[in-house]
């Protein structure tokens, strides 16, 4: 499965496990900022999936994380929540969801790949992952996610590509 990191800089590394911290906000009741830590004591899920790339390729793998759904739970969202907002360390990388997508039981913040922590290559710290979109929808390295009344844009889709993503 191919690699891509928009900034020349390439991907960030840590070398603590809770040096790095994911920022949850917006419409939210109870804004947090939830390390890995955390986030691995947090209701668990673990699938095999095939990956669809818009470029044409698939892959294989094994994805653990948590539920976005259970980091909603957490910091409950306000009625007026309809999109949510993923960031990224890599050189202002973001995109969208609407939030029936973002709460789909499969849609989760991987920590894992293949039975092993994420390594940088893959969006370590923390990535997005979801059979429902394709891979430019998955956001790798995150750092916020926030939750919005507007829709939010995206890297790609401000590009011209779909902003569903949806397969």
């Amino acid at each position: 499965m191919p690699s891509y990191f928009v900034s020349r800089a390439g991907p960030p590394v840590w070398t603590e496990r809770d040096e790095w911290a994911l920022a949850v906000g917006g419409l939210v009741r109870k804004p947090m900022r939830l390390t890995r830590t955390m986030l691995e004591t947090l209701p668990r899920l673990t699938y095999t999936v095939k990956h669809h790339c818009v470029e044409g390729w698939t892959s294989v793998a094994t994805w653990t994380g948590v539920p976005v759904g259970a980091v909603a739970a957490l910091v409950e969202p306000t009625a007026d929540a309809r999109y949510l907002r993923f960031d990224s360390f890599d050189s202002g990388y973001y995109n969208g969801w609407d939030l029936a997508s973002a709460m789909h039981p499969q849609t989760m913040l991987a920590y894992a790949f293949n039975d092993r922590p994420l390594a940088p290559d893959h969006g370590a710290p923390l990535r997005l992952y979801s059979p429902v979109k394709l891979g430019y929808k998955l956001t790798k390295y995150l750092t916020a996610m926030t939750f919005t009344r507007d829709r939010p844009g995206g890297y790609w889709e401000d590009q011209g590509y779909p902003w569903f993503g949806g397969i």
